[in-house]
C-alpha cells in the first residue's frame, strides 16, 4: 500500500503532534469530558445582568484564532453553532510555567483541532458574547487542513463547494458548511412525524428481509449476491411489499416499514441505487381512503418541517394543503398529449409512440408503452400535488382491478413538481388473478424486459389463505426530503451517496 504524500502543513501538524507528546500532553486523551453546555444554549440563556453561566464546560473545533500577546481569541464550533472564546495567558497558566499558552496554544494547536474549555460567559467590550477560558484541554489533534471559508470585500473565498469533494468527504462538508446539517435535521423530523402519524393510526412498525430469494414487489433490476453457507443466489430487496402483505394475511391490521431498498439501475439527480422507502399496508381500506390519509400526512409533515403548507421547490410555488387534484392516467394523456389510448392494443400504442416521438424499446409491453407516453407528455405538467389514478391492468401487476372497469386498476401515483412521490393501490388479494399477472410478467421477462417481476409462489400461497381487502402505499423518503428542503439533487439529502471509487474517478478525470 502506497503511503499518501503529505503537504507541508500536514508534515508540520505531525511534528506538532510529536512535540505535544514530548511535553507529556496526550493529543487523543480518554473520551470522557464533562460538557455541560453548547454555543446555542449559552446564546439563549446568558443574562449579563444576572451574570449567570459562571461554571461552563464546552467542547468543539477551533475554526479561527487571533493571537495577541498575552491574550487571544478563538472561535469554537460545536454541533449547535459557534461561540467566541477569550484566552488569557495568566488565566490558563496561573503558575510560573506558561508552556500551555506560549507553546501549546500559540504554536502547536491548529484550526480544526478539537478542544475543551472550562470557564464562564461574559460580554466583551465590543459587545460580543464570549466564554472566558479558565482551562483549556486538547481533545483531538487534527492532522488534515480544513478548507476554511473566508469572507472579504463582500465575497466568499475558499468555499468548500465542489460537489465531488462534498459528497465524498461529507464529514468535511458538515464541518465547514454547517447549514448542510439543517437538511438532515429536517429529514429526521420528516421520518419522526411519519412514525407518529402511523402509530396514532394504530399501525405497527416492522422489519422484513433485505436479502431475498425472489426480488418482488416492484418492477426493477435487482442486485445479486451469493449466500455461501446455503450455496444459493440471493437478491438485495427492490421493495418490501410482498413481505408486508404476508403480515396482513397473518392478521395484523396495519404494518409499515422504513426500508433500505436497492435497484441496480441508473443514477441521476433523483435516483440513487440505495434508497429509503416507506411502505404501509392497512386492512379493510382502499385507495380512496389512502389518498385522504396521504393528504393529511403530507400537510402535517410540511407544517412540522417548514411551519406552513405553501413552500417553494426550485422555481415552483407548491402547496401541500388538501385536497389534491385526482386525475385518471388515461385522461391525463388525453389532456396533455392529445391522444386517446384507452382502447389501443400493443401495436397501436407502438405506432402512437412513434407518431409522438416517444422513445421505446422492443421489449416494452402495453403497460410500459402507456407509461412512456405519460412520462414524456404529462409528468412535467404536474407541479402541485396531483393523484394520477386508475392505471391499466398491464401497468399494475399487484393491484386490484377497478370495481367499475376491469381493464383498469385501483391505483394512484402522487406527483409533485413533475416527479413521482408515492405509489399506492387497493391491493390485489385474488390469488388466481395474481398468479396470472405474475405469468404475464414472466412473459415480459422472457421477451427481454429485465425489470419484469419474478413469480413468487410463496406469496401466491399466502394469498390463497386469504388476505383481507387492503390498501398499500410506498413513498420515497429521499425524494420527500428533497421536496421539503428544496434540494434539487438526491445526493444533497443522503449523508453518503453512492459514487465511483475515488481512484477510478481520478483516473477518468485525468484522461479527460
Amino acid at each position: 500500500m502506497n503511503t499518501p504524500e503529505l503537504s507541508e502543513q500536514e508534515v508540520q501538524r505531525r511534528e506538532s503532534l510529536a512535540q505535544l507528546r514530548g511535553l507529556g500532553i496526550e493529543p487523543y486523551p480518554a473520551p470522557l469530558y464533562p460538557v455541560n453546555s453548547t454555543a446555542a444554549l449559552i446564546a439563549a440563556e446568558y443574562d449579563p445582568e444576572k451574570q449567570n453561566l459562571q461554571d461552563l464546560c464546552i467542547a468543539g473545533r477551533i475554526m479561527s484564532r487571533r493571537i495577541m500577546g498575552a491574550a487571544s481569541f478563538m472561535e469554537l464550533q460545536d454541533e449547535t453553532g459557534r461561540i467566541q472564546v477569550y484566552i488569557k495567558r495568566d488565566e490558563i497558566c496561573p503558575e510560573e510555567d506558561k508552556t500551555m499558552y506560549n507553546t501549546v496554544f500559540k504554536k502547536l494547536l491548529d484550526i480544526g483541532d478539537i478542544v475543551g474549555i472550562k470557564g464562564f460567559a461574559f460580554i466583551t467590550q465590543t459587545g460580543q458574547l464570549s466564554v472566558h477560558a479558565k482551562e483549556l484541554t486538547l481533545l483531538s489533534k487534527s492532522l488534515k487542513v480544513l478548507p476554511i471559508v473566508k469572507e472579504a470585500d463582500g465575497k466568499v473565498h475558499d468555499a468548500f463547494t465542489d460537489p465531488e469533494l462534498r459528497y465524498r468527504q461529507r464529514y468535511v462538508d458538515l464541518i465547514v458548511n454547517p447549514q448542510v446539517k439543517d437538511v438532515f435535521v429536517k429529514r429526521a423530523k420528516i421520518i419522526a412525524t411519519m412514525r407518529e402519524y402511523f402509530n396514532n393510526a394504530g399501525c405497527l412498525e416492522v422489519e422484513t428481509p433485505i436479502l431475498q430469494s425472489i426480488p418482488g414487489g416492484a418492477t426493477a433490476r435487482p442486485f445479486i449476491t451469493h449466500h455461501n453457507a446455503l450455496d444459493i443466489p440471493l437478491y438485495l430487496r427492490i421493495a418490501n411489499e410482498l413481505y408486508l402483505k404476508r403480515l396482513i394475511v397473518g392478521g395484523f391490521k396495519g404494518v409499515y416499514e422504513f426500508a433500505k431498498d436497492f435497484r441496480n439501475e441508473g443514477m441521476d439527480k433523483t435516483h440513487n441505487p440505495e434508497f429509503t422507502c416507506m411502505e404501509i399496508y392497512v386492512a379493510y381500506k382502499d385507495y380512496n381512503w389512502m389518498m385522504e390519509f396521504v393528504e393529511k400526512m403530507l400537510e402535517k409533515i410540511c407544517t412540522t418541517v417548514n411551519g406552513r403548507t405553501d413552500i417553494t421547490i426550485g422555481s415552483n410555488a407548491v402547496d401541500f394543503k388538501p385536497p389534491y387534484r385526482r386525475l385518471p392516467i388515461l385522461d391525463a394523456i388525453k389532456e396533455y398529449a392529445g391522444v386517446d389510448v384507452s382502447s389501443m392494443n400493443e401495436e397501436e400504442l407502438r405506432a402512437t409512440c412513434k407518431k409522438l416521438n416517444v422513445e421505446i424499446e422492443p421489449s416494452m409491453g402495453k403497460g410500459k408503452l402507456i407509461d412512456a407516453i405519460f412520462g414524456e407528455y404529462c409528468e412535467d405538467k404536474l407541479i402541485n400535488p396531483t393523484f394520477i389514478t386508475d392505471y391499466p391492468v398491464e401497468m399494475s401487476p399487484l393491484t386490484k382491478r377497478h370495481r367499475e372497469n376491469p381493464n383498469l386498476t385501483e391505483r394512484f401515483e402522487l406527483f409533485v413538481c413533475g416527479k413521482e412521490l408515492a405509489n399506492a393501490y387497493s391491493e390485489l388479494n385474488d390469488p388466481i388473478d395474481q398468479f396470472e399477472r405474475f405469468q404475464e410478467q414472466a412473459r415480459l421477462k422472457s421477451n427481454g424486459d429485465d425489470e419484469a417481476m419474478f413469480i413468487d409462489m410463496d406469496f401466491v400461497r399466502a394469498l390463497e389463505y386469504g388476505m383481507p381487502p387492503t390498501s398499500g402505499l410506498g413513498m420515497g423518503i429521499d425524494r420527500l426530503t428533497m421536496f421539503m428542503t428544496d434540494q434539487a439533487n438526491i445526493q444533497d439529502v443522503l449523508f453518503f451517496p453512492q459514487m465511483k471509487p475515488e481512484k477510478a474517478f481520478k483516473k477518468e478525470e485525468n484522461n479527460q
